[in-house]
């Protein structure tokens, strides 16, 4: 079990949440739901708000959803929030409807990508928004942080705009946009919002609103971890460091200076001079900056050594150190330059996950514009994650848990036109931890929660699983859930907090487990076992998505999950079997999944259950050949899986997949303009998605004509026949419906619960099922859903 987050580790001390004296609105005391309109206000005795949030999502006051914790922890500190959840933004009329806020706008996309929720990965419109009442599409607007903050500014033009949610954190230098296939500016810049706060956001939240309630310009918060804002001048005291030497951009490490003597040198990483006498000699603590050459001099007893020119794009004058990590900025390529070069675009994506660690991140500027009109988007290291007390503070809030009263019908009932998806998926869940150190390329949870597990205490738990027993209408004992992004990482972490605080690795377990993270699921399993033993909790299930190679590591776990915790099936996701498209994901070969299956068999067997895996897989993902997909499409005919759905990649902003998609160049391996760059084949063009699409459908007669076509082309004719050995048959049946009967006589599929397979993975548990559903043929009757 790991320790509690140290922030003494982190590069500056973080205040804590409960450490501010409250506004003085806090006399009004707690409202049941924050209002959302003059009428609310005024039950409440309100007669202005100090902060005003606009949301792109139905407005649903449970720890889920991210405008519920945003204004129950701004109202916790005293102010006073109002919602304007899914406003009419034809106009700027609708965002006047609870007046002027009295300290700043906070806008917000919603718990997903506008542009993810309303299009699929093949661009086309979705006709549903499963956080919309009735699951109804065309409720919010493309881009909607962009659009949301422009109505803003409309409505009230003095108004400080702060930024956040998801679309706004992906978005916050240049980025490689999929729906209009072209590099975008910041959204800092598109929206002319004043502060992005990117991450999670309490901690810069609160420091925020309490600097602008003392009345502190809003240009002058600069200094805040996790923020984003435009400035036109170079900021003073601090040391610049150009990040375009593209041919090495791997660690941007504190570069010496070349002018100082290699005395200096060694003064400067505290090492001493060997001979005061002679002013090139060096300790031998400070042999690491010597290269071999000079080592060999050393070694033959030269007694002046030659002095290492270290290359440094701005060396200060006068021999002067250079700026500690604190006060050192790392220069991106400009906008302009990553629109038109794809190098420098998949150099600077690098640059950007390099980093992303509190411990050592450094800030960041991309230029945009030229000229007269150029001006900095300034990005400020990422902000510090959140003790265990703080996680339990911000979780145990006043939540409503449910939607607010303005969705319910005559009755005050949620159902039919007024029924909220996202909602009713996760209304008898809890969220146990927050992060990701799994560092998936296609993956938005690391670059938005950051890799650093923060966990709640197992009392915060177990009091809010009581909540909901007591208090949400229609719980019958079953907890669908006790997750977060991941099932099985509660409480996992580095071994030491120094290690931590220093590590730029992208991943904790590729291409292996790290041996300094801690694997043991001993505090998951207590936790577990409490809940379950809860007076009127009959069953908890599983639903976040398991890492199952870090499951195999605690065999104790898995029997427990197996054992008590899976109903039927269980959701895992290998993503695919072959190493070529495994390894640009970063995610594990099919042989962990194998050795998963054996212990969850076992197990279930022992238990005198049957259960079944419910392996997922995408289609299209860089890196992937035709090769893989034929070879992956033999994998599930052999071992009887049979995919209902598929979803092909989703390049979202900012992921490392999205850089290869959009470069045909591998960010894990370094850039280079020369053959040292490893170049990676990217699955474009509406034949061959539908290809990689129709290889995960094998089954499907509808895809076979392409696959016969396409099996000719690869000299794979072999595979076409109507033996037991070949992948389809020679033969086109006249109607899908009769393949269709002939399924069902001879065998029925088990149903699944879907998961998405967007490379945007969205906070444990707020989105609906929508992507890949295998099934394997059982013979049981249908599961129930």
């Amino acid at each position: 079990m790991n320790a509690p987050i140290d922030v003494s580790f982190f590069p500056r001390a973080a205040k804590p949440l409960t450490g501010y004296k409250p506004y003085w609105a806090q006399r009004f005391g707690t409202a049941p739901f924050l209002p959302t309109s003059r009428a609310e206000m005024e039950a409440l005795g309100w007669d202005s708000c100090d902060v005003i949030l606009v949301t792109g999502d139905a407005y649903v006051d449970h720890p889920s959803f991210g405008m519920a914790v945003i204004g129950r922890v701004l109202e916790a500190q005293g102010f006073r929030v109002g919602i304007i959840a899914q406003p009419d933004w034809q106009s700027a009329e609708p965002f006047r409807l609870l007046g002027r806020p009295n300290l700043f706008w906070g806008v917000t996309a919603g718990n997903m990508d506008s542009m993810i929720n309303r299009y699929t990965a093949d661009r086309k419109i979705r006709s549903d928004d499963a956080y919309t009442p009735g699951d109804v599409g065309g409720q919010r607007p493309d881009r909607a942080a962009i659009v949301y903050s422009q109505r803003c500014r409309e409505a009230y033009k003095d108004v400080p705009i702060v930024l956040g949610g998801i679309e706004g954190s992906l978005r916050r230098i240049a980025h490689y946009d999929y729906w209009s296939d072209k590099v975008r500016r910041s959204i800092v810049v598109d929206s002319k919002c004043d502060l992005l706060l990117y991450g999670n956001a309490e901690r810069a939240l609160v420091e925020v609103a309490h600097r602008l309630a003392r009345r502190e310009p809003v240009e002058r918060i600069t200094d805040v971890r996790g923020t984003a804002f435009v400035r036109r001048a170079s900021e003073p005291g601090w040391f610049e460091i150009d990040s375009t030497e593209v041919d090495i951009p791997g660690r941007v490490d504190a570069h010496l200076n070349p002018y100082q003597t290699t005395g200096e040198q060694a003064a400067a990483r505290g090492a001493s001079c060997e001979r005061k006498d002679a002013p090139f000699s060096i300790a031998v603590g400070a042999d690491s900056m010597l290269d071999e050459g000079q080592k060999g001099l050393k070694s033959a007893a030269s007694p002046v050594q030659p002095l290492r020119f270290v290359p440094n794009p701005a060396p200060r004058s006068g021999g002067a150190p250079r700026a500690a990590r604190e006060r050192t900025v790392i220069r991106l390529p400009s906008y302009e330059q990553v629109k038109r070069d794809p190098v420098l675009y998949a150099h600077a994506n690098r640059v950007l996950h390099l980093e992303t660690n509190p411990g050592n991140a450094r800030a960041l500027v991309q230029a945009h514009g030229e000229g007269s009109v150029a001006r900095d988007v300034w990005l400020n290291p990422p902000p510090i994650p959140l003790t265990t007390a703080e996680m339990d503070w911000v979780f145990g809030l006043p939540y409503a848990r449910g939607p607010h009263p303005r969705y319910a019908d005559e009755r005050g009932r949620h159902d039919g036109a007024t029924k909220i998806p996202a909602w009713e998926m996760i209304r008898f869940s809890v969220n146990i931890m927050r992060g990701c150190f799994g560092g998936c390329t296609f993956c938005s949870i690391t670059e938005h929660e950051g890799r650093i597990i923060q966990s709640r205490s197992e009392d915060s738990i177990v009091r809010e699983v009581e909540d909901m027993r007591d208090k949400v209408a229609g719980f019958t004992g079953v907890v669908s859930d006790l997750g977060g992004p991941t099932a099985n990482m509660y409480r996992l972490g580095c071994r030491t907090p120094e290690i931590e605080a220093a590590c730029r690795k992208p991943s904790c377990v590729y291409p292996g487990i790290c041996p300094n993270l801690t694997t043991s699921h001993d505090p998951l399993i207590k936790i577990y076992r409490r809940v379950r033993q809860l007076r009127g909790v009959k069953k908890v299930l599983i639903g976040s998505g398991l890492r199952y190679d870090l499951a195999v590591q605690s065999p104790a776990y898995v029997k427990e999950l197996v054992q008590h915790h899976v109903g039927g099936y269980l959701k895992i996701a290998p993503e695919h079997t072959e190493d070529g498209p495994l390894s640009k994901m970063m995610k594990p070969g099919i042989g962990s999944y194998d050795r998963f299956k054996q212990l969850f068999e076992q197990y279930s067997a022992e238990a005198g259950k049957q259960q079944f895996l419910i392996p997922y897989f995408i289609a299209a993902h860089p890196g992937t050949t035709d090769e893989d997909m034929l070879h992956l499409a033999l994998w599930l005919k052999k071992n009887g899986f049979r995919a209902d759905q598929v979803q092909a990649f989703y390049p979202s902003p900012m992921a490392t997949a999205t850089a290869m998609y959009h470069t045909g160049l591998n960010p894990l391996k370094g850039i280079h303009r020369d053959d040292r760059g490893e170049k990676v084949d990217t699955v474009k063009g509406e034949r061959r998605r539908r290809l990689h699409k129709a290889f995960l459908r094998w089954h499907d007669p509808g895809n076979w004509p392409l696959l016969r076509e396409a099996l000719k082309d690869m000299g794979r004719a072999d595979l076409i026949g109507n033996g037991k050995q070949h992948l389809i048959p020679t033969w086109q049946p006249a109607t899908d419906s009769g393949y269709q009967s002939a399924r069902r006589k001879n065998s029925t599929p088990t149903a699944a619960s879907a998961r998405t397979l967007s490379n945007q993975k969205r906070p444990a548990r707020t989105q609906p099922a929508r992507g890949a559903v295998l099934t394997q043929h059982t013979g049981l009757p249908p599961r129930r859903r």
